[in-house]
C-alpha cells in the first residue's frame, strides 16, 4: 500500500508519524490487500468549535473511495479514532461483498420485515425488533433511499440479516412506505 502523508498549516511531528505507521501496519494486518493507496493529512484549524485539528483518511480500494474525517485538539488520539472508523469502513464493505456474493450464490435472500425500535442518529444505528420478536442492529450505512435523521421509532422496515461481530444485524434497510 502506498501511503502519503502531509501537513496543512502545521510540521508533522516525528510521533505523529509513527502513530500514524503503526495505525497503517494493523490496519494492513486487518484488511490485507485490501487498500491500495491511503492518504493521511493533518490540518490545523482554528475555525472550528472542537479543537486545532482535523485528520482526514482517504483510501482508494478497489472500485472504491473511502473518505474519514475527525476533529478535536489533539492529534494522536484523532489518529486512532480516523484508523478505527476506516478499519469500520472497510470490514462493512467486505461483508457486503460477502453478503452479495452468498446472495447471488443461493438465488438470494429472503426480505424480512420488522419495526424500528431504537435508534440513536447521533452515533448513527438503531434497533429493529422482527415479527418473531428478535433485536437486529444496523448502521446508517445499511439504509437505503433513506437517511438515518428521517427515520423514526415504530416505522416498518424491510431488510436483510447477517451475522455481525456482535450477533444478528441488518446489511440493507428500507422503509415500507
Amino acid at each position: 500500500m502506498e501511503l502519503q502523508v502531509e501537513g496543512r498549516h502545521v510540521e508533522i511531528r516525528k510521533s505523529w508519524q509513527t502513530k500514524i505507521e503503526v495505525e497503517r501496519d494493523r490496519l494492513l494486518r486487518h484488511h490485507p490487500g485490501l487498500v491500495l493507496n491511503l492518504r493521511v493529512a493533518v490540518e490545523a484549524t482554528e475555525h472550528h468549535k472542537e479543537g486545532g485539528y482535523e485528520i482526514r483518511l482517504v483510501a482508494a480500494v478497489p472500485s472504491e473511495t473511502l473518505i474519514v474525517k475527525r476533529k478535536g485538539e489533539a492529534v494522536k488520539p484523532l489518529l486512532v479514532k480516523a484508523f478505527d472508523n476506516l478499519s469500520q469502513q472497510l470490514k462493512e464493505m467486505q461483508r457486503k461483498k460477502r453478503q452479495t456474493a452468498k446472495g447471488q450464490e443461493d438465488g438470494g435472500s429472503d426480505n424480512l420485515s420488522g419495526v424500528v425500535k431504537t435508534i440513536s442518529p447521533p452515533e448513527a444505528y438503531g434497533f429493529i425488533v422482527t415479527q418473531d420478536g428478535r433485536e437486529v442492529y444496523f448502521h446508517a450505512n445499511a439504509l437505503k433511499d433513506n437517511d438515518i435523521g428521517a427515520l423514526n421509532e415504530g416505522d416498518s422496515v424491510i431488510f436483510g440479516e447477517t451475522e455481525g461481530d456482535k450477533g444478528p444485524c441488518a446489511n440493507w434497510v428500507r422503509v415500507v412506505k
